[in-house]
């Protein structure tokens, strides 16, 4: 079995997810069992987050303050430059796919970037890693504040998205009073996740799928797939990929227009061009409570796996390219 997830172009996380969409597809959690599974789902948020800040070193993001013109760049492009590009193609794509999956569109334009594959496609594409990881660290703890804050400012008062006092404070009490904690007690928790590092990164990866398939599940009783078809699931995917492609190509040519290096540039593509769905899923479970919650994070999963899979592949051809010119 690990062979053949090995040999598969779909990484086995996001297998997993898929796999918790089919089974909530056809066995939906109802009644008392929807019931625990959204006290579960609660507390599963609450500590993923906690891991998050207990994960993440301040100090790192502090250290890197030094190259600001790198770590700006980025974050105009996670926290401005997706959001304008969603807010742009809303005229063309929403009445291609509908409403809801055009809010769930643009909410994937607002979450922050991914740390570990961001960091990995860099180093693979020989690119600036410490610029990376301050990049990619500092994106996830701002995003923990500015994605719920671009929600409120972006998106309320569409369908399903009502923000109210009430969500203000289930917000602050489910993601970032969590994350908080783990940054005061990162001096304790630390050399435990390091110690544990796979078991927990499995812990954290399984509430993930829970998440989804909660998520799903709620779908599932409100009519989901009643409501959207499988033209629109396509055109979300085309939508989703023609999206990296323009994100890949614009952070790749502003970068080298403001005089950035290689590796410079390289960091700023893989990091200004990711969008968290370890950290995207939790999150929209609190924002969009009460809403057809899967229609709404049904483009980040599918935008996840078309990112992995191109960067994938421009990350390869970039070492090769650097291969080549080592050897001469």
């Amino acid at each position: 079995m690990r062979r053949l997830l090995a040999r598969s172009p779909i990484d086995g996380f996001v297998l997993a997810i898929l796999a918790a969409v089919v089974v909530a597809a056809f066995f939906p959690a109802r009644g008392t069992f929807a019931e625990v599974l959204d006290w579960a789902v609660t507390i599963a948020i609450g500590f993923l987050f906690f891991l998050y800040g207990a994960r993440l070193h301040p100090r790192e993001a502090l250290n890197g303050l030094s190259h600001w013109r790198l770590h700006l760049t980025i974050l105009a492009f996670t926290f401005l430059v997706f959001p304008l590009v969603g807010l742009a193609i809303r005229p063309v794509v929403e009445p291609l796919i509908g409403h809801d999956l055009y809010t769930g569109l643009l909410y994937l334009t607002l979450v922050p970037s991914t740390v570990q594959s961001s960091i990995a496609f860099t180093s693979i594409a020989r690119g600036n890693v410490p610029g990376a990881i301050v990049s990619a660290s500092a994106s996830n703890l701002i995003g923990v504040v500015l994605t719920p804050l671009l929600v409120v400012a972006l998106m309320s008062g569409t369908n399903g998205v009502h923000i109210s006092a009430s969500s203000v404070v289930e917000i602050l009490l489910q993601i970032l009073v969590p994350f908080i904690a783990g940054q005061l007690c990162r001096p304790l928790v630390a050399p435990f996740l390091k110690r544990y590092a796979e078991p927990t990164k499995f812990v954290d990866r399984a509430s993930i799928v829970l998440v989804v398939y909660a998520a799903f599940s709620e779908g599932v009783r409100n009519g989901i797939w009643s409501i959207v078809s499988a033209w629109q699931v396509v055109a979300v995917a085309v939508i989703a990929a023609v999206l990296v492609i323009v994100m890949l190509a614009l952070t790749w040519w502003s970068a080298r227009r403001l005089g950035f290096s290689r590796a410079d540039a390289i960091a700023i593509q893989f990091c200004g061009t990711k969008k968290s769905l370890a950290t995207g899923l939790p999150m929209a479970t609190v924002l969009f409570g009460g809403s057809v919650v899967g229609l709404i994070v049904l483009p980040l999963m599918i935008f996840h796996q078309i990112q992995l899979i191109l960067c994938s592949w421009l990350a390869t051809r970039y070492s090769r390219s650097h291969d080549a010119v080592d050897a001469r």
